[in-house]
């Protein structure tokens, strides 16, 4: 015995496929060539949320803190078995949605430079060989797996530029104490060694025929998506009013200054607010979280905008706090938290 699933993406396009009751949707879907944007596969990410509009379904263990907001028939869909035949709406367009494997392709390293204390800037180029061609084709807000050279362990990193013909692929890393894949940056990569990527993977990214503002809320590295989405709002040149609310612990840990003020000259209707947490007593910038920050601005906004979040759980969570406290409707708001594989990168 099967059900039917029948999925809705963001933008009314649908798919459909058959599930048995002792199957996750994300393997039924993959079994008909229908790949959904997912990461760590163990219900602690969130990447693969969705919603059950219609049906029944029983949910395997999963983080709590992949499931934060409250909303009514909210699932993952790595861990989600039906009970009967469902609608699911998906948060995303169907753009995001594959239908054939994931690529996976060889890159060189070109640039690994240290930007702020604990993170660099890795810089990498498809080789001109790659099957499938060496452009680098993804959607701002997406990210790819990188492979730690000589294991087939792989670790996902958002990335900070657009597409390009000329097969380039930009990331900001936080390199972790004990991380495997930090241990390599940090002890053996070097330029010209080759690592294996996988993708474009993920469903993050800007919500397309929106005119509402966009607020772009990070931290850390998470602003790396962000880089992305208005590095594409400035290349097509797209108007609507965008507010960065970057925020670190330590200004020591600040980065990206250079690349903002290039994309504030390019944007004038961008605003950045640099947020430090801890700060010394000589910053002159906002002092608490980007969180604190988006609280103060949205007080005084004159409409609700687009929201959108990057950064560890417990910044998607005070941001999903935030959004619920102002009645923010739950498609206005996206986010893409830090899968806890990725702590360990």
């Amino acid at each position: 015995m099967t059900f039917r699933i029948d999925l809705t993406a963001r933008d009314a396009q649908r798919l459909s496929f058959d599930c048995a009751p002792d199957q996750d949707l994300l393997t039924a879907a993959a079994a008909a060539d229908i790949v959904l944007p997912s990461q760590c596969r163990k219900g602690s990410c969130g990447a693969c949320h969705a919603v059950v509009t219609h049906g029944d379904f029983r949910m395997g263990d999963h983080s709590a803190e992949a499931l934060s907001r409250d909303q009514a028939g909210a699932m993952l869909m790595c861990r989600t078995m039906p009970c009967s035949d469902l609608q699911v709406s998906l948060p995303y367009d169907h753009t995001k949605v594959l239908r054939q494997p994931v690529p996976r392709r060889t890159t060189t390293i070109v640039s690994l430079d240290t930007i702020a204390r604990h993170t660099v800037r890795l810089v990498l180029e498809i080789s001109p060989d790659a099957e499938g061609g060496c452009a680098a084709e993804f959607e701002a807000g997406q990210f790819m797996e990188l492979e730690i050279p000589g294991t087939d362990e792989r670790r996902p990193y958002s990335l900070a530029n657009t597409s390009n013909w000329e097969g380039r692929l930009e990331f900001m890393i936080r390199l972790q104490p004990d991380g495997r894949f930090s241990t390599f940056l940090r002890k053996r990569a070097r330029l010209g060694e080759q690592i294996v990527v996988r993708g474009p993977l993920g469903g993050f990214g800007i919500r397309e025929g929106s005119l509402r503002p966009r607020w772009f809320v990070a931290g850390g590295t998470g602003v790396a998506p962000m880089l992305s989405m208005l590095r594409r709002m400035a290349d097509f040149q797209e108007i609507q009013d965008a507010r960065l609310f970057f925020g670190v612990n330590e200004e020591s840990e600040l980065f990206l200054e250079d690349e903002l003020k290039e994309l504030r000259t390019l944007m004038p209707q961008l605003s950045v607010e640099l947020c430090v947490w801890r700060p010394g007593d000589a910053w002159q910038g906002f002092r608490g979280t980007p969180v604190d920050a988006l609280h103060a601005a949205l007080a005084s906004a004159n409409a609700q905008p687009d929201i959108y979040v990057c950064g560890p759980p417990a910044l998607i969570r005070a941001a999903e706090q935030l959004a619920a406290a102002s009645n923010l409707p739950a498609e206005q708001f996206a986010s893409e938290r830090f899968a806890s594989g990725a702590a360990a990168a």
